[in-house]
């Protein structure tokens, strides 16, 4: 098996997480205050004929995804790897309050997480997201961290192996790690962005806008096999050109689509040792991505639920004959309550939301 991990990998999913909490913890404070007067709305006055606004009011959330993790390691000379972590859902918890938002992923184990694990083995995810709504711009830092696949395809490398008796070939070492930031911003002043993400305001009126996006990540993939060590780091930068649309129902029933495909460049470093034989490939690649979706539910001034289905497709020429393409489609489900905020955060996020609007 050593062999499939000197080959190309293509990811079927994006990952998000960090493990120097300290450093990230700084780089998103510097986000808030260096950038503050760059993204400031320079208005102070709230539009209160397109918008409900809830100043006061905390939003917290859990949102359930269909979403999975895999690898597809690819072989001209055999079957390809299909890698996936043991798991069926992720879970996501959130937290909102006026401009700023964070949320933390895992997977749940009481949705069917880390099933079996005698023979696929044990996983694990972890996912930090932060979200800064300053003005019309939105900046997102987040941090994933995923750790343990199995060969889902085993039946390819031996027929003799028999599904739910037999063990899957597993990779415990087998790690992913990824460091993103995102930068959008909103052309149309009469569309709420945060009435479908943050939910800390709710459109009254139908309207959609231009939402353009520079993202940018680092990610790591990292596999350790007997006396093979693969190191392979990914720098990719992406320009999206994404319109998000918000149909009012009934006063408190929305239905809202988005799409947003996006054009960039990924630069690849992979470093690999086998029985003491180092070797290293640099590699360029322009990417193309399209991602979409249509999210529904309901809002009062308490409670909001709703759900989504979402697809992510991805693509690069990896040389003259051979194009890398990935892709995912996914459900989530979301339940939200609003309640008010305690005095202990109110009073600081006020101060930096006021000296925002000056």
């Amino acid at each position: 098996m050593r062999n499939y991990f000197a080959l190309k990998t293509a990811t079927k999913n994006s990952l998000k997480r960090t493990n120097h909490s300290a450093i990230f913890a700084c780089a998103c404070l510097f986000i808030i205050f260096g950038f503050t007067p760059l993204f400031s709305q320079n208005k102070s006055e709230k539009d209160t004929l397109n918008f409900i606004y809830y100043p006061d009011k905390i939003m917290v959330r859990a949102n359930i995804s269909t979403q999975n993790d895999a690898y597809l390691l690819t072989n001209e000379k055999g079957p390809n790897l299909d890698l996936e972590t043991n798991n069926s859902y992720k879970l996501f918890l959130s937290i909102d309050y006026k401009f700023i938002g964070f949320s933390y992923g895992f997977y749940p184990k009481f949705f069917g997480g880390n099933k079996d694990e005698n023979l696929k083995g044990k996983s694990s995810f972890s996912d930090y997201n932060f979200r800064f709504f300053l003005g019309r711009w939105l900046q997102t830092a987040s941090f994933s961290k995923i750790r343990g696949y199995y060969v889902e395809n085993m039946s390819e490398f031996n027929p003799d192996w028999v599904e739910g008796k037999d063990p899957y070939l597993q990779f415990p070492d087998f790690k992913t790690v990824q460091y993103g930031m995102s930068t959008s911003y909103l052309f149309n002043p009469k569309f709420s962005l945060k009435s479908i993400t943050s939910f800390t305001e709710w459109q009254k009126n139908s309207a959609g806008s231009f939402i353009p996006s520079l993202i940018y990540s680092y990610n790591r993939i990292i596999s350790k096999i007997n006396d093979l060590n693969g190191k392979q780091k990914e720098y990719d930068v992406r320009l999206a050109a994404g319109y998000y649309y918000n149909f009012i129902i009934c006063k408190n029933f929305y239905v809202a689509p988005h799409l947003s495909p996006s054009i960039g460049v990924k630069f690849l470093n992979d470093k690999s040792i086998d029985a003491g034989v180092e070797s290293e490939e640099k590699k360029t690649y322009f990417t193309r991505n399209i991602e979409g979706g249509i999210k529904l539910g309901y809002n009062s001034d308490r409670i909001l639920c709703g759900a989504s289905l979402n697809f992510d497709d991805s693509s690069y020429n990896q040389d003259k004959s051979t194009v890398i393409t990935n892709g995912k489609v996914y459900g989530l489900l979301y339940f939200g309550y609003r309640f008010d905020a305690p005095e202990f955060i109110s009073k600081p996020i006020e101060k930096i939301d006021e000296k925002m609007k000056m």
